[in-house]
């Protein structure tokens, strides 16, 4: 994660306004290329609003909207926005499911089109200033929602939120919850930890189970190396599985290198639940090795839902 010097953290309580670039956004892409925020409303009346004669621009429109007093005040009021918000005020848009922040000079500039331009400072960023992608499916829907806005500039749902987000900073709420999380994996490690091995090896099951995947048959007994023969019906790929609560590195090796005589399989999973030593680094990266220790199981345990199964387990 890289922090761009030339970013600063925002302050709460500045003016936040999503702005959409062109019908359709026919300009997003040539506005965050040339960091510019582009405005349409065309009309005469570049000069006058420069000069804050908002009468006369407000008649232009209420002529425009056909006497419609409700969206001419519309209208002026997003133009206005446009012409006086300050250098310290917050604009954001949306762009391939990205959100992009910036603030702006205060100039306006008239292009030969008749749309108007101010230049972003010190351009669109899609990150926090910490360096973090701002993704859409990472963002409130009340912020997100702003994309189906049918004007041009709007004001925003949330901007404490917002402004947090853009700084890279916690929300209060979320901080407390991803705190409770840890401490609850942590827990859940040590009831893993605690499970006899039969009950070990189902509860491995059941989480492929609930990821979708299919137990082939039962090969413990019978077939050395394996443990289970599973199978995705989604991926159709097929999972050569060994559950041990105790093992080595060098014991891992060894059912890695009996796993690259079996071509049937496209991967391998070793599960485990305590180790002797460490792991060596070539594991942790060998092709088609998947590792899961007591972090990951506990992980996938939260993910599929059996927290109350291993709760019943060891009670």
């Amino acid at each position: 994660m890289v922090i761009d010097p030339n970013l600063t953290p925002l302050e709460t309580g500045v003016d936040v306004r999503f702005i959409k670039l062109g019908e359709r956004g026919e300009w997003e892409q040539s506005c965050i290329q040339d960091n510019t925020l582009r405005l349409g409303y065309i009309s005469p009346f570049h000069e006058d609003a420069l000069q804050g004669n908002w009468k006369s621009v407000r008649e232009y429109w209420l002529t425009y909207r056909n006497g419609d007093e409700r969206v001419a005040s519309s209208d002026v009021n997003q133009i206005r926005d446009f012409y006086e918000l300050p250098e310290t005020a917050v604009w954001i848009t949306f762009f391939r499911r990205r959100l992009y922040w910036c603030r702006a000079k205060r100039e306006v500039i008239r292009l030969e089109d008749g749309t108007r331009v101010r230049h972003a400072v010190p351009s669109w960023s899609s990150s926090d200033i910490k360096g973090s992608p701002l993704t859409v499916e990472n963002i409130d829907g009340r912020v997100t929602k702003v994309q189906g806005f049918r004007g041009t500039i709007c004001g925003v749902e949330l901007t404490s939120y917002l402004i947090r987000k853009i700084n890279g900073d916690a929300q209060p709420e979320v901080d407390v919850a991803r705190k409770s999380l840890g401490r609850l994996k942590i827990d859940i490690q040590e009831l893993i930890r605690g499970l006899w091995w039969q009950d070990f090896e189902l509860l491995v099951e059941l989480i492929f189970s609930r990821s979708g995947w299919q137990r082939i048959s039962v090969l413990g007994k019978t077939e050395k190396d394996i443990d289970m023969d599973m199978f995705s019906p989604i991926t159709q790929k097929r999972a050569f599985v060994q559950v041990k609560s105790s093992t080595s590195a060098s014991d891992i090796t060894a059912y890695y290198n009996s796993f690259k005589d079996y071509p049937q399989y496209s991967e391998m999973y070793f599960v485990f639940h305590t180790i002797k030593g460490s792991l060596e680094g070539g594991l942790r990266q060998a092709e088609r090795l998947n590792l899961w220790d007591t972090s990951r199981i506990a992980e996938l345990v939260l993910l599929t839902g059996l927290v109350d199964w291993l709760i019943t387990k060891r009670s």
